[in-house]
Order: structure tokens, then sequence, then C-alpha cells
């Protein structure tokens, strides 16, 4: 999916009026693969990823930090809504409207506090 997203993102931050060169994409090491960082590096941007005793790569702790930091808390609000939670919905366009109603909440009550 990486690789059929990265034009559009590159095509939407052109319309934004910024570029992806010199960016450093952060992923999981479950999306490190030969395709991924290809894509990535025809994007103009550096692929970043923890590495475990392989050949070190351009890698920033503090990124990662704050990057997990910041999932892991969006990820604990997302589990205060039950029917997101535990996902009653069968079909999935219904379970990705109320997803989105609920990050419109989250949103909504920290802009608002």
């Amino acid at each position: 999916m990486l690789r059929d997203a990265l034009p559009q993102l590159t095509s939407i931050a052109r319309a934004v009026g910024t570029e992806l060169k010199g960016t450093i994409v952060s992923l999981d090491g479950v999306y490190d693969c030969h395709a991924n960082r290809k894509a990535i590096f025809n994007a103009g941007a550096q692929h970043q990823r923890a590495t475990r005793g392989r050949s070190k790569r351009v890698f920033d702790a503090a990124i990662f930090k704050e990057r997990f930091r910041t999932i892991e808390r969006v990820f604990a609000w997302e589990d205060k809504f039950r029917r997101v939670l535990i996902r009653f919905e069968r079909i999935s366009f219904l379970h990705y409207a109320l997803k989105t109603l609920a990050y419109l909440m989250i949103n909504l009550r920290h802009f608002c506090d």
C-alpha cells in the first residue's frame, strides 16, 4: 500500500507547496523491504527504521520516541470508543465512518478545551 500511496502523497505535497525531498520517512520494521525503500528513495526522501544489529541507516531516536508516544496515545484515546474498539460493524465503510467520527470527537475535545 505504501508504494501506491507515495505518488498521491507527493502530488498532495506539491499542491500544498512543499516537497518530500530530504524528508525522513519513519516506518515500522514490517515495511522494511527493498521495494518500499526504493520507492522512498525515488521520491527523494530518506528511509528510517530502528535497526537490530543490521547495517546502520539514518536513525534519529528522538523521531521514533515522539512517533511511538503519539501513536500509543492516539490508540489509547481510540479505545475509549467501545463501538470502534470492538468493531460491531461488518461493513468496512461504516466502521471507518465511526472511526472518523471518533477522531473528530478526539480532536474537538483537544482543541475546544
